[in-house]
């Protein structure tokens, strides 16, 4: 195929030159529009290296994450994931096609841990936009507040949380100033 016949933009990119395409993180306020749901994509397997870098890091000393004798006796067979784990995957898997532009997060609300998750467990998310407005005292930034979810492998649902957060009232300008 003769390149240079080729004219339209690949969606999810935009072009910065004759045939050059680069490829569009985060959005701005008026890619928001309440009620829309986003499943993002690829999944993200929880490694064992996940949860124990995360144990170290915190400091978490609970059994229940780090004592496989522990949860035996509880009549478990394996250590549970900590929630910090899930929660950083799932609001991570988020961030690409949703905050990637964002200049602050303003809050993580209502944070439910509503099924276990373990080493192993494929975790995949879900963003639906629940509120999205101009900020009335930084008029350069929109306030998206969203509902995270969560959900592993079975498509149960494991995590769900509101998060709010600023994102470029006017994208292409930050995207033309940032290079990005």
């Amino acid at each position: 195929m003769n390149t240079s016949t080729v004219s339209a933009v690949p969606q999810g990119y935009r072009e910065v030159g004759e045939g050059r395409f680069r490829e569009n993180v985060g959005a701005g306020l008026a890619d928001f529009a309440v009620g829309r749901i986003i499943e993002h994509r690829p999944g993200r397997t929880v490694t064992e290296t996940d949860h124990v870098l995360n144990l170290a890091l915190t400091g978490n000393v609970a059994p229940i994450h780090s004592d496989i004798q522990f949860c035996e006796h509880l009549g478990k067979d394996r250590v549970l994931v900590c929630g910090m784990v899930t929660l950083g995957i799932v609001m991570g898997a988020s961030v690409r096609s949703t905050s990637g532009l964002t200049t602050a997060n303003l809050a993580l609300d209502k944070l439910r841990l509503e099924h276990p998750v373990f080493v192993g467990d494929t975790l995949y998310a879900q963003t639906e936009i629940t509120e999205a407005r101009q900020s009335q005292s930084r008029p350069e930034h929109g306030i998206v507040t969203c509902k995270i979810s969560g959900f592993n492998q079975h498509n149960t649902r494991v995590i769900t949380f509101q998060r709010t957060f600023f994102v470029p009232a006017d994208a292409p300008s930050v995207r033309d100033t940032t290079n990005y």
